[in-house]
């Protein structure tokens, strides 16, 4: 870049010289022009002066002046000119001076340049060869290519000469498969033709007993119409004659009629109830049946395996006897220590078995009549020409096995459970009953601050944590001990619980619920303990945020109005939930 800046200057500085060195060669030139002519007008002057020609003299003369100004113009022109030409030659040389130190880095600098552009017609040489040996392999791979493309094509024609050889011996096996199959095809058809025509048949006599019982349905419809235009005639006249009524007693007719379509209302709304009382009554009765039902098969099953079983070895029903006996001591022994215990339950237990006997005959005797008018309404059919004549009517009948004697029944149960429950105790051994002189304690061993652990209107990503204090409400020293969580909580809620180890009366621990919601759905589960009188939970309940509106008015009573007066009523709707919503 130096060595270029550096010719660069040469150059303009050359042309610099050169440019001066032409203007100063035209000026010396003008210069001399101007002598040659301030000559020849002295000249000029002295003949006129001789021939006394004072107006051409002093024209002369004027035109003398004139040019010895110009010529002193030249001159000083000449003189600048002279002074600029050396100052550029000396500056030329002094750059020629300075260009002439760096020739031997201009000799290295085309040295280099020599060198850099054999090694580019080397590397073109390379990269020409290069090209040259990826045609000969791009060649060579086309021409086996093409070689690879003839095989398959050879090939292919082959395996289609064989197909099509195939084909031909599949063709003429088609063909006589076809035409056996053909044949089966005809005899079906023949034999669907005869039975859709026979269908067709069918459906037109149904079609036309449907339209014989249209039009006897038609006027059943008309009928109906009437009567119910009848009723909305004559509910119109009982309004009227309501109106007139009060307007005669001096009521308010807009409020008595207002009370008296919402007691038709309620009185619609008892019916609707009664109506689903009786349903549910009726899935009662049918839960019992089914129940009574299993246990007589049950009991069939039993009696039919006891009856093999007889048959087999002789030692099986003595010890069978054996354990049933051994089983019924059991069993009185677990009702001896527990009766007392659980006769009210008892008692009420019998209570509730007999009410539902009663109330499923009650049922069974309101569905059974019924029925009856059902079956007397149903024994003609609406279309009867859908129907065959043997199903055109049918009966229903809901039959109860014969009820046993609740009472027994009840204790049978009672018993069962007590002892169940009571070799399950002895089995584990960990359940013993707290007494105190005078005193048995009931309940739960522990009792939990709050009872119930509620994260209300949680959001989602949020971390919820509650403190739960435990006290030991027994009359001794107890211990507890944490079994875990319902199933579905595992989730989103951990607890953390130290165990204090054992407890006397009245002491208190400490557990740390944490709840990390991931859904916006509200979750209910428990949390378990196992101390020593038994096991026991701590209910759990996680809430979403809810909206709450309500309002504090049902009613709007503005009373005794005057024609023409305005009354206003405030109503205000209130939002107690903890998410917000839009009304309208």
């Amino acid at each position: 870049r130096n060595l270029q800046l550096l010719d660069d200057m040469v150059r303009e500085k050359e042309l610099a010289v050169q440019n001066t060195s032409e203007t100063l060669s035209a000026c010396r030139l003008r210069s001399k022009m101007l002598a040659k002519q301030l000559d020849h007008v002295d000249m000029e002057i002295g003949r006129e002066e001789e021939a006394a020609n004072v107006a051409a003299v002093s024209r002369l003369q004027a035109v003398s002046s004139r040019l010895c100004t110009e010529l002193e113009r030249e001159r000083e022109l000449e003189l600048t000119l002279a002074l600029t030409l050396k100052q550029n030659l000396l500056e030329l040389w002094q750059i020629e001076s300075e260009q002439g130190k760096y020739d031997i880095l201009r000799e290295q600098l085309q040295k280099d340049e020599e060198e850099l552009q054999m090694q580019y017609q080397e590397e073109r040489e390379v990269r020409i060869w290069k090209e040259k040996i990826t045609a000969l392999q791009a060649e060579g791979t086309r021409r086996t290519r093409e070689k690879r493309e003839e095989e398959a094509r050879r090939e292919g024609e082959k395996r289609n000469k064989k197909l099509l050889e195939d084909a031909k011996r599949n063709h003429e096996k088609a063909v006589c498969f076809l035409r056996q199959s053909m044949a089966r095809i005809h005899e079906k058809n023949a034999k669907e033709e005869v039975k859709a025509q026979e269908h067709m048949e069918r459906r037109i006599q149904a079609v036309l007993s449907l339209k014989t019982s249209i039009t006897s349905n038609r006027e059943r419809l008309q009928t109906l119409q009437l009567l119910n235009k009848a009723k909305a005639l004559e509910a119109k006249k009982e309004e009227m004659k309501m109106r007139e009524a009060i307007q005669a007693e001096g009521g308010n007719v807009i409020r008595e009629i207002f009370l008296h379509k919402r007691q038709q209302e309620q009185e619609k709304k008892q019916e609707a109830f009664r109506e689903l009382q009786k349903s549910r009554k009726m899935e009662i009765v049918s839960r019992i049946l089914q129940e009574r039902a299993s246990i007589h098969k049950q009991r069939k099953s039993q009696s039919s395996t006891k009856a093999i079983k007889a048959r087999g070895k002789l030692g099986v029903p003595l010890l069978q006897s054996g354990e049933a006996w051994q089983s019924e001591e059991t069993c009185k022994h677990a009702d001896g220590e527990i009766s007392q215990l659980c006769l009210q339950n008892l008692c009420s237990f019998t209570k509730v078995v007999a009410l539902s006997i009663s109330l499923a005959q009650d049922v069974l005797r309101e569905s059974a009549d019924e029925d009856t008018e059902r079956e007397q309404s149903l024994l003609v059919p609406e279309f009867p020409g859908l129907w065959s004549q043997e199903s055109a009517g049918f009966h229903v009948s809901l039959q109860v096995p014969r009820a046993e004697d609740p009472a027994q029944l009840a204790v049978r149960t009672m018993r069962k459970q007590m002892a169940e429950k009571k070799m399950e105790q002895l089995q584990t051994g960990i359940l013993h009953k707290q007494t105190v002189p005078a005193q048995k304690h009931k309940g739960c061993a522990f009792h939990s601050k709050p009872s119930c652990i509620h994260f209300k209107d949680f959001d989602v990503g949020q971390i919820y944590k509650k403190k739960i204090i435990l006290t030991n409400a027994s009359y001794s020293v107890n211990y507890c001990r944490l079994l875990g969580i319902s199933e579905w909580l595992k989730d989103f809620i951990s607890v953390h619980f130290d165990p204090p180890g054992k407890m006397s009366s009245g002491m208190s621990c400490e557990f740390l619920v944490t709840f990390k919601p991931m859904i916006n759905e509200g979750l209910e589960g428990a949390v378990m303990f196992m101390a020593q009188t038994g096991p026991f939970s701590v209910p759990l309940k996680c809430t979403v945020k809810t909206c709450i509106l309500a309002l504090d008015k049902e009613l709007l009573d503005f009373g005794s109005l005057v024609v023409g007066e305005t009354i206003s009523q405030p109503i205000s709707l209130t939002n107690s939930g903890a998410l917000g919503t839009t009304f309208k």
